[in-house]
C-alpha cells in the first residue's frame, strides 16, 4: 500500500463501512485500509434499509469528515426480491470519475520551485528540555508531496519531523526558529512559491542552561525569554517580482480572522492559510484539517477534509492567485 496513488472499495458493505468506521483490521481489507496512506473512495452497496439505517448513516459521516470519498448509492432494484431503492453498487463510471477526481493533481507547477516550511521549532532550556509547540508538520509535509505531484521542485525545511518522507522533495532538517531562519532564507531567492506551515517561536529563552538542571533543592525556575526573528517578514522583505508568499495562522476562536488579515496586509503576503485550532480534531497533530484562505479579494473556506485533500485546495488556491499576479503594495 505505500506505492499506491488511491485505494478503492467497491462493493462496500454496511459491515465493511462499520469497520472502516471504527479503524478495525480484522482482515486483509481493513487492514490495508487502516494502513493506507493514500486517498481512499468507497462505493457503498446494501439493502436501502440498511443504507438509510441511523448506523450507516453516521458511519459514512465519520468517515467523510476523515476525508474517506464516500459516494452515494445508486437507486433501483436491489438484489433482494421484489425490493428497490439507494443501495445499489453506483455505475462504473460514476466510480470512475470519483477515482479520477482524487486523483487529479489540479494545476500543475511545472517549471516552479517550492519552498515549503513544515513542523515545530525547539527553543532550548538546558541539555534536555526545550520550549516548543504541538504541531507535527502533516500539513507542511502534505503540501511538499501535492507541490511534486504538481510536477514542482520542492524543498522542505522541516522542524523537528519526524514522519515519513517523499523522495522526490528535498528536506532540510532544523531544529530551532534561528535554524529555520537561516535555512529559509538560504532557499528563499531560489523559489517561485514560498508556503510557511511550520509553527516557528515567537520567544525563546535567552540562555539555555548547561547540562540538565535538577530539581532537587529548587522552588522555582525563571526563565527569561526573547523575541525570535519573525522569519515571515524577513522573507517577504527580500520578495522578488514574481515570487508567491504563503502564510500560515493558527489562531483560536473570535478574532481569528481578523488577525489573519492584518497579518497579510502586516507582512505583504499574498494569501493567509488561516487554521482555527478551537476547532476539535482538527490542526495540530490531526490528519485533517479545515482553513480559511484570506486574499486581498476576500475569503475562502476549505471545509474539513484529510490533510492531503486540504493541501491540494490550498494549491489550487495558489494557482489562481499566481494568474495575473501583481505584487502586493
Amino acid at each position: 500500500m505505500r506505492n499506491a496513488d488511491v485505494l478503492l472499495i467497491a462493493p462496500a458493505s454496511a459491515n465493511t463501512l462499520a469497520k472502516l468506521a471504527g479503524g478495525l483490521a480484522d482482515n486483509l481489507l481493513t487492514s490495508a485500509a487502516l494502513a493506507a496512506r493514500c486517498p481512499l473512495v468507497v462505493a457503498p452497496a446494501m439493502n436501502d434499509a440498511m443504507w438509510e439505517h441511523p448506523a450507516t448513516r453516521a458511519n459514512v459521516a465519520t468517515l467523510r469528515e476523515r476525508g474517506t470519498t464516500v459516494l452515494e448509492p445508486g437507486t433501483g432494484r436491489l438484489a433482494s426480491k421484489g425490493e428497490a431503492g439507494a443501495g445499489r453498487l453506483p455505475e462504473p463510471p460514476a466510480v470512475l470519475a470519483a477515482v479520477e477526481e482524487v486523483l487529479a493533481p489540479g494545476p500543475h507547477l511545472l517549471g516552479l520551485h517550492v519552498l515549503v516550511s513544515a513542523g515545530g521549532t525547539r527553543e532550548p532550556i538546558d541539555a534536555v528540555r526545550y520550549v516548543g509547540n504541538r504541531s507535527s508538520g502533516r500539513m507542511g509535509l502534505a503540501l511538499a508531496r501535492a507541490a511534486a505531484d504538481r510536477g514542482a521542485s520542492v524543498t522542505c525545511v522541516a522542524a523537528n519531523v519526524g514522519l515519513e518522507r517523499d523522495s522526490r522533495v528535498r528536506y532540510v532538517d532544523v531544529s530551532t526558529a534561528a535554524e529555520l531562519h537561516d535555512a529559509c532564507l538560504e532557499a528563499f531567492p531560489r523559489c517561485d512559491v514560498l508556503l510557511m506551515a511550520a509553527a516557528v517561536a515567537d520567544f525563546r529563552p535567552v540562555e539555555a542552561l548547561e547540562g540538565k538542571v535538577k530539581k532537587a533543592g529548587r522552588d522555582e525556575l525563571a526563565l527569561r525569554l526573547e523575541p525570535t526573528a519573525d522569519v515571515l517578514a524577513d522573507l517577504s522583505a527580500r520578495r522578488r517580482a514574481g515570487q508567491t508568499l504563503v502564510g500560515f495562522a493558527a489562531e483560536h476562536g473570535e478574532g481569528a480572522l481578523a488577525f489573519a488579515r492584518e497579518k497579510l496586509e502586516r507582512k505583504g503576503l499574498d494569501a493567509v492559510m488561516l487554521n482555527d485550532v478551537s476547532q476539535a480534531g482538527i490542526g495540530f497533530d490531526a490528519p485533517v484539517n479545515a482553513v480559511t484562505v484570506v486574499t486581498a479579494d476576500g475569503e475562502h473556506e476549505v471545509p474539513r477534509a484529510a490533510k492531503e485533500a486540504v493541501a491540494g485546495a490550498l494549491l489550487d488556491a495558489v494557482a489562481r492567485l499566481r494568474t495575473g499576479q501583481e505584487r502586493p503594495a
